[in-house]
């Protein structure tokens, strides 16, 4: 039995051995991989129309240089999405809700964006830490000002990506919780609340998805100022 609302965020492990590594893995063993003939069956039909959607979507602000992170995009996305609606099922475990596993995706990734700005364009990359027209006695301020800024932007990315979740995963055990509770003493109540509490998990699979869509729309952003 958990003796904390958190005790779900924790890795699980088997004879001492986490079991994080599986649940980040298994996800890619539930899509079906496309077959060589003209036609396929519906499902990989729609995931091919899904991806190539969301990814003429995402890049078509970008230029010819960026489309190269077209396949980076797409992946992370249905990486993101599908670990996502994973963890909402019952006695599973959300890698995503992990701080670190969001900062290891987070940082690399703003990290070699600001890498290929600094070597493509460098006066444009380093223009975006002075607006022009700034007066000359704020110069200084708003340089520390922006550059903090900049070096925030992977920290911005994983807390969101993680608190989202986390919080999302801590109401609906609130919210279950108190329809165990309320179930034997005042029915009617109870059955209120697990109406909310449908409601609820139909909010946080909208949420799961986003907060995908979100952290690599905000990489494609950090990647079009870059290229």
């Amino acid at each position: 039995m958990m003796t904390s609302f958190f005790d779900q965020f924790a890795s699980p492990s088997f004879l001492g051995i986490p079991l994080i590594a599986i649940a980040i893995a298994l996800p890619w063993i539930l899509f079906p991989t496309p077959s060589s003939r003209w036609l396929n069956n519906r499902l990989i039909t729609l995931q091919t129309w899904f991806i190539n959607r969301f990814t003429n979507q995402l890049l078509m602000p970008l230029n010819l240089g960026g489309h190269k992170w077209a396949l980076l995009f797409a992946s992370l996305m249905v990486f993101l999405i599908t670990i996502n609606m994973l963890g909402l099922l019952p006695y599973t475990f959300t890698p995503t809700t992990q701080l670190s596993l969001n900062m290891g995706f987070a940082v690399p990734l703003w990290l070699a964006t600001v890498i290929i700005g600094m070597r493509n364009q460098p006066t444009v990359a380093l223009g975006h830490l002075l607006p022009e027209g700034t007066p000359v006695p704020l110069i200084p301020v708003l340089i520390i000002i922006e550059t903090i800024s900049l070096f925030i932007r992977p920290l911005a990315l994983g807390v969101r990506l993680t608190a989202n979740l986390t919080a999302g995963h801590l109401l609906i055990q609130l919210i279950a919780t108190a329809v165990f509770v309320l179930l034997p003493m005042m029915p009617t109540v109870a059955i209120l609340t697990a109406a909310v509490l449908f409601l609820l998990t139909l909010l946080e699979v909208a949420v799961a998805m986003i907060q995908a869509y979100v952290f690599v729309l905000l990489l494609s952003l950090y990647l079009q100022e870059n290229v």
